[in-house]
């Protein structure tokens, strides 16, 4: 029996906390960036957590 592959995608865009929460990056931070303020900028550049009803699919993609 082969082995399970984990999605790709999801390894590049998702990482685990040491508590195994699925963390993630927020979204509108890739370009058109002149026409968002400053302050919406600011709260989207730190990460975030994913939602629980989410993490558990994320998990699975992951393979952990």
């Amino acid at each position: 029996m082969p082995k399970m592959k984990s999605r790709r995608s999801a390894v590049k865009t998702f990482k685990l906390t040491a508590t195994g929460k699925v963390k993630r990056r927020k979204a509108f931070r890739s370009h058109i960036l002149t026409s968002k303020t400053t302050k919406r900028k600011r709260h989207l550049r730190k990460p975030t957590l994913v939602d629980k009803t989410e993490a558990r699919k994320v998990r699975t993609f992951l393979l952990a």
